[in-house]
């Protein structure tokens, strides 16, 4: 199982990853994590936020439904939907065969003002221990 040390990650099985240079606003990418998608099984919907609409930390945004069942995904931050990733509606099994890459869901601007806006979230090994002690 993998736990890119690149990445945040929630207690929900989500992954954050800051994308292009630190500033404000800020762009993160967010997806759910190999354990997730492992759990879940093959994943064959996926329903995503519109671009442009506002996410709160800890609501649900989402759906991935999978042959076993239909999870929430939930925001890890508080912000915009500035990009979804619609090429899951035509093979949402990228999910499970890419989860850490072409299988994202979503980029959020999050206002951060000073310092990393996922820093309260788990880091890579705090995130394994999490799985491993479950």
């Amino acid at each position: 199982m993998a736990f890119p040390d690149d990445r945040r990650y929630t207690d929900q099985h989500e992954w954050v990853q800051v994308q292009g240079a630190a500033g404000s606003p800020t762009v993160v990418r967010i997806g759910i994590t190999d354990h997730a998608q492992d759990a879940l099984g093959d994943i064959v919907f996926v329903q995503l936020p519109d671009v442009g609409e506002s996410v709160t930390a800890g609501a649900a945004i989402g759906e991935v439904e999978s042959t076993k069942s239909v999870s929430d995904v939930y925001a890890p931050l508080s912000g915009v939907v500035a990009a979804r990733n619609d090429a899951l509606t035509d093979a949402p099994e990228t999910v499970n065969s890419d989860p850490y890459g072409e299988g994202w869901l979503v980029e959020v601007t999050v206002e951060d003002g000073d310092g990393d806006p996922t820093a309260a979230l788990l880091d890579a090994a705090a995130y394994q221990a999490l799985v491993e002690h479950s």
